[in-house]
């Protein structure tokens, strides 16, 4: 049997690697990008419109479904289901919200949706190793499984559609929890005179060892916050994960304190660098940053020494 034709939607640092390895495994390949120069360099077969896209199976690996939605109105919907595509993969990290609203739209027009989002990042992307968390029926995970396996080592299906990106927003609680943390060590660090390489050495070999800290060392010691995933994405997949806490009664206290530093590295006007700028707020707080920390300890300390009722509202802090 051939192999199915593949389309993928979006050639970032994520996708054209992605994008690199679907045709090297010797499937059918079509591209698109928004700026025809990144399509155009992938030496692919590109298409100057979404529309214009043939295949059977479609992979976004845009930002998140809202793009997914800007590109692929109901027009193009309509032409790519009377083509001959079947199904909508979303790599992107989103909400399971949205992948259940984007496959009830795409349903109306007979394509199946399954949300597979990524996590390695483009280290991992380049590499062929990213791992996926597919949310999905069972025969669009048949379908679709080979086409993923060509660019993740590890492929899990993690139940219906929705639940690949509920996996995924697991994953980035613990990706931003453990980068703030690599960052605040490497601050302290700094300020008590250690050697920053010395420390990631030491650390590398002890229970602090890990991917993020092999990742993102580097950058935070060179100050190199060129993008690969971006502080504003990153600040996105944590709103998506305290939104969902939320719904489901998860208290998430310390995601939402670093929710609340990657905001301030959006306003410091960080967005499109490498989430591991989140040391660049920790690395110089302003006299405001202290002030708030202060006034939290405060009122902490308040509730402790006040009566029942006092102490059950600064719980509830």
């Amino acid at each position: 049997m051939d192999p199915p034709g593949v389309a993928v939607l979006g050639l970032g640092p994520m996708g054209a690697p992605v994008a690199g390895h679907i045709a090297r495994a010797g499937f059918p390949l079509q591209v698109w990008n928004r700026t025809r120069a990144a399509s155009d360099a992938s030496g692919l077969r590109s298409v100057g419109r979404p529309g214009e896209l043939r295949a059977r199976i479609v992979l976004s690996v845009l930002p998140d479904t809202d793009q997914f939605d800007e590109v692929a109105p109901e027009p193009v919907i309509r032409r790519w289901a009377a083509a001959g595509t079947t199904h909508v993969a979303v790599l992107s990290t989103t909400s399971p919200e949205k992948v259940l609203g984007l496959a009830e739209r795409l349903g109306r027009h007979g394509l199946t949706v399954l949300d597979a989002p990524m996590s390695g990042g483009d280290t991992g992307a380049r590499a062929g190793t990213l791992s996926l968390m597919v949310g999905a029926d069972p025969s669009a995970y048949r379908t679709v499984e080979p086409v993923l396996r060509s660019f993740a080592a590890t492929v899990e299906h993690m139940g219906s559609p929705g639940a690949g990106s509920a996996a995924k927003l697991c994953n980035q609680v613990i990706v931003a929890g453990t980068l703030v943390a690599v960052a605040e060590a490497l601050d302290l660090a700094r300020r008590a005179g250690l050697s920053g390489e010395r420390l990631v050495r030491v650390l590398r070999g002890g229970l602090a060892a890990g991917a993020v800290l092999d990742a993102k060392a580097v950058k935070i010691l060179e100050r190199d916050f060129r993008p690969g995933g971006s502080a504003a994405n990153q600040l996105k997949d944590l709103r998506y994960a305290t939104a969902l806490a939320d719904t489901l009664g998860a208290r998430l206290p310390q995601t939402r304190r670093t929710r609340a530093l990657f905001e301030e590295v959006l306003r410091r006007g960080l967005g499109d660098a490498d989430h591991a700028a989140v040391y660049e707020i920790l690395a110089a707080p302003d006299e405001h940053d202290g002030e708030e920390e202060e006034k939290e300890e405060k009122e902490e300390k308040e509730g402790a020494e006040g009566d029942g009722g006092e102490e059950g509202e600064a719980g509830d802090r």
